[in-house]
């Protein structure tokens, strides 16, 4: 249990920055996929730029929030909550026994998208448009990640 009264500040830091990197994630999900991304669209990424801004958005809030859920938040959620903070793969196995996430491998798959969404080296626009798709399936469960790890703060008085 808590202790530390840093550990309890940098949790209420941590909480604050999760629910603003939501609502952006959710906004910019609403705006960019409106309508299905399509291979069209990645195609005209060059010169279409108020989308291209869009894409960016959305592929640096998704990989932010995950960021931030996985490599900060987590680690040290498990340490208030007595456990061993481990490597990244371990910590995600103790996420999904605590319910905080459904599925190690949903999370890992999240994790290798963002390699696929919008990088310069990523040619093909049917590969862009289906990686930015398969993103937008993931941000409900991301979010509900998020809330689920921010309601088990919350519900210790932690924030």
């Amino acid at each position: 249990m808590i202790a530390d009264s840093s550990l309890r500040l940098r949790l209420a830091f941590l909480s604050r920055v999760i629910r603003k990197e939501c609502r952006h994630l959710a906004h910019t999900d609403r705006r960019l996929f409106e309508k299905p991304f399509t291979a069209e669209q990645a195609r005209r990424l060059e010169t279409d730029a108020e989308m291209a801004e869009r894409v960016e958005a959305f592929v640096g809030r998704f990989g932010r929030l995950q960021d931030t859920l996985g490599d900060k938040l987590l680690p040290l959620l498990l340490i208030a909550l007595g456990e061993t903070s481990a490597a990244m793969i371990d910590n995600l196995d103790k996420a999904e026994r605590l319910h905080f996430t459904d599925s190690v491998d949903d999370w890992l798959a999240m994790r290798k998208l963002r390699n696929q969404m919008v990088h310069e080296y990523v040619e093909d626009p049917e590969i862009v448009a289906n990686a930015l798709q398969a993103g937008h399936g993931f941000v409900a469960v991301l979010i509900a990640t998020a809330d689920r790890m921010l309601g088990e703060i919350e519900s210790r008085g932690w924030n």
